[in-house]
This record gives C-alpha cells, sequence and structure tokens, in this order.
C-alpha cells in the first residue's frame, strides 16, 4: 500500500496525535487556570529566576523577554534564560513555576548535569535526523523491495532510532529541572505549600508534552523497523 494509506500507519499516527494532543490541552488548561491566581509575594517571573539565579550565584546568567506564549526556554551556549511575555512579567503561580523550571536548566548546565550536557551535544545530529527519515522512509516505500529501497528503510530506521534516543534523553532533563524548580521556589520560601501545589501541577502538565512526544516517536520507530524488516 502507498504509503500515507497504510492502515498501521494511521493507526500509529492517530495514537501520537491523540496523545500529544491530551498532553498540550493538560498544558493549557493548567497554565490558564493558574496563571490567574497570583503569588502572594507579587514577584514576576523574570524577578524570582533573577533572585533564585542570585542565590546560586548564577550572575553571569541573564534573563531576555522573548515574544509569544510558553516559548520559554534557556539557551546555554549564550547563558540566557529566555522567558515569554506572561512569565517575565506575569506574577502567577503558572509564570513562577516556569521561570523557575528555566532557571532549573540553568543550574542544570552549571553543575554539568550529564543528560543535559548529552542532550546539548547531540542536538546537531538530532535535528538532522529529524528531518532526514520521513524522507527516507518515504523514498524507500515508494522503490519498494529493490535493494535501494531497502536500504533506504534501513537508514531511515537508524536516523529515527537516533531522534527517539534524543526525545528519550530529553525526559530525565526537563523533569530534573522541574524538581530543581519545586526545591527552590519551597526552599527560597518563595511560595508557600498551597501556591507550591498549583506550581507543581503546571510543571507536570508541562512533563506530559514531552512524555507524550518520546511515546509517538517511539511508536513511529516501531513502524518503521517493521517496514524496513519486510
Amino acid at each position: 500500500m502507498p504509503f500515507f494509506f497504510s492502515p498501521s500507519y494511521l493507526v500509529i499516527t492517530l495514537i501520537g496525535m491523540v496523545a500529544m494532543g491530551w498532553a498540550q490541552w493538560r498544558v493549557h488548561s493548567a497554565y490558564k487556570k493558574y496563571s490567574k491566581i497570583g503569588a502572594r509575594t507579587g514577584m514576576t517571573g523574570a524577578q524570582v529566576a533573577r533572585q533564585l539565579l542570585d542565590s546560586d550565584r548564577l550572575f553571569d546568567v541573564s534573563i531576555e523577554k522573548t515574544p509569544g506564549k510558553l516559548d520559554d526556554h534557556y539557551d546555554p551556549q549564550a547563558r540566557v534564560l529566555r522567558l515569554s511575555e506572561g512569565v517575565h512579567d506575569g506574577s502567577s503561580l503558572a509564570s513562577i513555576g516556569v521561570a523557575a523550571h528555566e532557571m532549573g536548566h540553568a543550574l542544570q548546565h552549571a553543575e554539568g548535569y550529564a543528560p543535559l550536557s548529552f542532550r546539548q551535544a547531540f542536538f546537531p545530529v538530532a535535528a538532522f535526523s529529524s528531518r532526514a527519515w520521513s524522507t527516507l522512509l518515504l523514498i524507500g516505500i515508494i522503490l519498494g523491495v529493490t535493494p535501494l529501497g531497502k536500504g533506504l528503510l534501513i537508514a531511515a530506521a537508524i536516523f529515527l532510532a537516533i531522534y527517539a534516543l534524543f526525545a528519550l534523553v530529553t525526559l530525565p532533563v526537563e523533569y530534573d529541572a522541574s524538581r530543581r524548580a519545586l526545591h527552590l521556589l519551597e526552599g527560597s520560601q518563595t511560595l508557600d505549600d498551597e501556591e507550591l501545589v498549583g506550581a507543581r501541577k503546571v510543571l507536570s502538565a508541562a512533563g506530559l508534552t514531552y512524555v507524550a512526544s518520546a511515546f509517538q516517536t517511539v511508536l513511529m520507530l516501531v513502524y518503521v523497523v517493521a517496514r524496513a524488516r519486510q
């Protein structure tokens, strides 16, 4: 059957889409709920991140405001926390939780946290693999059972396996950053016990998107390997 009409491909794609859609719904639902609840201190996400960075003597890590929503990230090359407008300027439990999570990545970087170092070094290979595997798979299926077609299917499986490894390594990186964030918020008394519950729910929901992404990738890898073995 042609690639895009393969029943097994369609089933796997549908399962992956449902998993990712559910995870994204959880994130937006939690963020929407706790973005309406302000922290008792009145501090913004940027202020909390700066306070936590300074308390760990990470004075060389700067904070920048970036356009968009939930596009927050830590740039280890530039040593910059880039916080979206709502997180940077917001004083809600959601904003503080997300800002502290990104600060957790900065702390990982400063301590030489091995999974983060591996992910950072592995990123160029993973980025290339994520673009290459689908093209190789499509051409391989079009060529069918020819030696070249078979070789391309095997190559597609290898590239997708590389990207799957990257997705799996991302899980401990993200969950450890959230763990660090909650520990820092509690230790610094930035949030009280009740407020920590809200921040924890936002970060737990965000972590599900990485789980869903890894699940989707591994599921597709099973399909590609099965096609390569035919």
